[in-house]
């Protein structure tokens, strides 16, 4: 049984961390090619509009597999150089595709999100949590650092000052101070988490699909392009929605008074 689990709900897919046995612990060898092939083969499938990613079991993701790191097996083999390579071409191809992916992907964050597992779940552009999710940064009390992102992302997922007190601390917080400081965007029961994330996404894959995979490249230009470098691309992103026939269909469904239906062309 592979790691990632693709299940499709029309133009949704469903990206689901599948070893729950482990808690989804992640770092084995080819986790990180089998993330990337799942990702890539959505940004080529023009009918995939979204994606909610999840995990399989009681967890969303525990993170590196702690008992590797025990053994240094895996991901964690080998001296310094040899993990360091580990790092850029498995466990970094794991954030980097999720992070890539260029429609709008929602983490259904159902249990434990930690260390790895948080990073992962910031990757997402929305995320939602289960009452019964919780999230960490524990990588110091490993006497690690956050070797996959985190540091970068993180900081502007809740801002610098909870960041670091979520890193420093090795804190593991709760679904409620998670929205409370913008880690998530809600919290649902449990039973409801899948429910609620597929009608999310269902709202968002009923956008028209070209302008949607350009509107999220902005939002994600915007955190580290200069103002000026963003409005010129905003220009030409703009030039091209307007000759899409789905502009043309979005102007005839607010002027008939009727709901559009986008076909991405």
């Amino acid at each position: 049984m592979g790691l990632v689990e693709i299940e499709r709900r029309g133009a949704v897919a469903i990206l689901t961390l599948n070893r729950p046995e482990s808690l989804n612990a992640l770092g084995a060898p080819g986790d990180g090619a089998a993330v990337q092939a799942a990702c890539e083969a959505i940004n080529g499938d023009a009918s995939v509009r979204c994606v909610v990613l999840t995990g399989a079991g009681r967890a969303f993701s525990a993170g590196g597999d702690v008992k590797a790191m025990k053994a240094r097996e895996g991901a964690f083999a080998g001296g310094g150089v040899g993990i360091r390579e580990n790092y850029r071409t498995n466990i970094h191809r794991i954030v980097r595709a999720i992070y890539g992916l260029e429609v709008p992907c929602i983490a259904a964050v159902n249990g434990a999100a930690i260390g790895l597992g948080c990073d992962v779940a910031c990757m997402a552009d929305i995320r939602i949590a289960s009452d019964q999710a919780k999230f960490g940064v524990t990588f110091l009390k490993l006497g690690l650092i956050p070797g996959d992102g985190g540091a970068w992302l993180l900081p502007r997922t809740v801002g610098m000052s909870r960041a670091a007190e979520l890193l420093f601390t090795g804190d593991v917080i709760d679904a409620s101070t998670a929205q409370s400081w913008g880690l998530v965007s809600r919290v649902v029961p449990h039973e409801e988490l899948r429910e609620q994330a597929l009608a999310l996404a269902g709202r968002i894959a009923a956008q028209p699909p070209h302008a949607l995979r350009l509107a999220k490249t902005l939002l994600r230009q915007g955190q580290v392009a200069s103002y000026d470098t963003l409005m010129e691309m905003s220009a030409a992103a703009q030039a091209i929605s307007h000759l899409t026939e789905d502009h043309m269909e979005g102007v005839d469904a607010i002027l008939e008074k009727r709901t559009p239906n986008f076909q991405g062309r």
